[in-house]
């Protein structure tokens, strides 16, 4: 590879004017800067970008730590994280952790030594400890989908309670009365919350809360399915399953086909995301909706504005659920 002094001595000019020439840095004449310019193109030299990002003490690059980029709801995410930041002149470096903490303290180190100029970070559990010394280095980081209650930090969520409760009421308001609930892992608060909604809109309505109507998942569809063939040997069957993401409710839906069970004539099912494969089932999924792409595109405008003043007080925005109808509830939207 070509260096400065090479195209130096090939223009007949000073490395220190090769330098003005590439940065931009001080005036040099027009003939002069072609002289440069095409010196570079002859050796084929190419300016060393991060270091000169460096030197200026940023690198353009933010990191994306997700804790599983196999599930299509933050694929969705990662994407709209990508596609915004890209819009801003920004790359992206994405971490995948798999919900596990040490993977996820170990990516967290990478990162920092990639000196990124900030983080967006959906924490694979409900505590700080990953993120502690991010927080000592006041990198700037915006936490995404995860409530983190021990820090004051830039937080982009959506209303987890409000879309367990729509989901739920919309059921009801159907005529449905033995409404089960597939949760997804009771640590996180995302799950939580809508398993509360779930339960509010129950009382509201004055139906009983039975928890043998109520069942844990993972958040993937094995468990959907296997918690549905559990539901559906009740003497007494659920006539509609709230599953508390789309993977899990796909599960329910393949459950229900090897039972023999007619969605929706017999079970209605809603799901939680609205990832785009929801309204490619048969029926397609009644579902959740979570603006991944507003999500997504709030959390870059809140990091680089956290980038350019680290002063600013932290800031949490909740974006709002809304119940999307499509077949699996008994008709379409």
């Amino acid at each position: 590879m070509s260096t400065i002094r090479e195209v130096a001595i090939r223009a007949g000019v000073s490395s220190t004017t090769v330098s003005h020439v590439i940065n931009n840095t001080r005036f040099v004449s027009e003939e002069v800067r072609q002289r440069v310019q095409a010196a570079m193109i002859e050796l084929g030299y190419h300016p060393n970008a991060l270091a000169r990002s460096l030197r200026r003490g940023e690198t353009n690059t933010l990191g994306l730590i997700l804790p599983d980029s196999a599930n299509p709801f933050f694929a969705e995410i990662g994407h709209s994280v990508e596609t915004a930041a890209f819009s801003h002149g920004y790359n992206v470096i994405l971490c995948n952790t798999d919900g596990d903490v040490d993977r996820e303290r170990t990516y967290v180190d990478v990162l920092l030594k990639k000196q990124v100029d900030g983080i967006v970070f959906v924490a694979a559990g409900e505590r700080s400890d990953s993120i502690s010394h991010i927080l000592k280095l006041e990198i700037p980081i915006v936490v995404v989908d995860r409530d983190l209650p021990e820090v004051q930090l830039d937080t982009v969520l959506s209303d987890n309670y409000q879309g367990g409760y729509l989901a739920t009421q919309h059921l009801i308001n159907l005529g449905h009365r033995r409404i089960a609930c597939i949760s997804g892992p009771s640590h996180l608060n995302p799950s939580a919350l809508r398993v509360t909604g779930y339960k509010q809109a129950l009382l509201d309505a004055h139906i009983p809360v039975y928890d043998h109507l109520m069942r844990q998942g993972n958040f993937h569809p094995s468990s959907g399915w296997q918690a549905t063939l559990d539901l559906l040997t009740l003497p007494e069957k659920p006539t509609a399953i709230f599953a508390c993401n789309d993977l899990m409710a796909m599960g329910v839906l393949r459950a229900a086909a090897e039972c023999g069970v007619r969605v929706p004539q017999e079970l209605a099912v809603m799901g939680y995301d609205d990832i785009e494969l929801s309204s490619y089932t048969t029926p397609a999924l009644s579902t959740v909706r979570q603006p991944k792409a507003e999500i997504g595109q709030t959390a870059v405008r809140m990091v680089l504005e956290r980038i350019q003043n680290k002063d600013i007080p932290p800031r949490r925005e909740l974006h709002p659920a809304q119940v999307i109808v499509r077949g699996t509830c008994g008709g379409q939207q």
